[in-house]
Parts: C-alpha cells; structure tokens; sequence
C-alpha cells in the first residue's frame, strides 16, 4: 500500500528482457540504505517488487500483462520514474491510500503553468463513474484532488513543488499516464451496484446471461 506522496525520481538506466519480462534498472536520486530484495515499490504508480539492488541502483521486473495495461512497457532508457516505497505502520498518509494496481491509462489533454498549475487528463469511459468533485486520484502514482470534471476529462491542479518533484515536469500533452481510481470511491460504488442488483432478484435475463437458459 502507498500514499501517493512521491519520495524521489528515479532513472531508468538499463532495460532487459527476462524469459519474457522485462527488467529495469532505475537509478535513484538518493538510494535507500535499507532496501530489501522482495519489497515493493511504486513505480509511476504501480506497483513492483524489487528482485536486486546494488550501489547506486535497484531492478524490478514487470510481467507482460502489466507492460501492456500501464505506461512502464513504452519507458525508455534515460527517461525519469516516480519512485514511492511501501507504506509502513508509523507512515504518515500525506495523500490517499494508493494500491499500485492500475486501473487504466489516460492521456494528458491540456496542461498549464501559472501560479499554480492545471492538469486536464481524459480517462477511458469506464473509468468515469468513479470520478468524484474533490475526490482523489493517482496519476503516474501521484495523489491529486479532483477540481473539475468535464465528460471523461478530469482537471486536477497542484502546487509548483510538485511539479518539481515528480516526472510530470516532462510531461506534455498527448503523453499517457496511469490512472489509479481511489480505492475507497470504487469499494463504494461496486457495493451499491451489487445491492441494487440483489434487489432485482433472479431474473430470466440474468439466467440467461450466466448460460442457464
């Protein structure tokens, strides 16, 4: 489990395909003294276990499903990643609580800078029935508050600070990023979606559909 607060950035430095994963090598800014083979990081939000780590830099690996739902199958070396470690007992929760489980890329459709800057990214349709006016989401395993939504477009805005800190400072229109609705928005809506259809009961299409009839 995250927060959604970014720790540090990280460099993609090596790629390699491993029977059929892919590994990465990610140099921190800063590498933790106490990382652990077998632990989990966020990695622009999603979430990997760290299978080696030496000196200046740790590896993780991602299985194909995973390459092909987020953004992490298109990195390329030289490209900078959002880095958060696992939350722990005494963590302080600055942001949301995040899982690391990607439920769908967006694209970012309008970005701009002013005091403070505004972010517009438009996430696939199914997707906007979790989106909430002053609600949390996670992009690229950032945690932001919902300002607007427009459609399937949802604007976020947030402070300089963050900007610099995180890898949405090279972000540009156009760019994908991973989605991660919040987990307590979503818990709610499939419970009450579940409630109203147990209130309909067994019905000659719902037999149908599970190949009853």
């Amino acid at each position: 489990m995250f927060s959604g607060i970014i720790e540090q950035l990280g460099e993609v430095v090596k790629i390699e395909s491993v029977s059929g994963n892919k590994r990465l090598f990610i140099k921190p800014t800063s590498l933790w003294e106490d990382l652990q083979i077998g632990e989990s990081i966020a990695v622009d939000g999603v979430c990997l276990t760290i299978v080696d780590f030496k000196e200046d830099l740790f590896a993780a690996e991602i299985m194909p499903a995973t390459l092909l739902q987020t953004t992490l199958g298109n990195l390329r070396v030289g490209e900078y990643v959002n880095l958060e470690r696992a939350l722990t007992p005494n963590s302080r929760l600055s942001g949301h609580f995040v899982s690391g489980h990607i439920d769908g890329m967006g694209i970012i459709s309008k970005k701009e800078k002013g005091r403070d800057v505004s972010l517009s990214v438009e996430v696939p349709a199914e997707l906007t029935k979790y989106l909430l006016p002053k609600g949390s989401i996670a992009v690229d395993g950032i945690s932001l508050t919902i300002a607007e939504i427009k459609d399937k477009e949802f604007i976020a805005h947030f402070i300089p600070h963050t900007l610099k800190s995180t890898n949405l400072q090279s972000k540009n229109v156009g760019d994908k990023v991973n989605i991660e609705v919040d987990l307590l928005t979503k818990a709610v809506y499939q419970y009450l979606e579940n409630l109203e259809r147990d209130k309909q009961g067994i019905t000659k299409e719902m037999l149908s559909r599970a190949g009853f009839l």
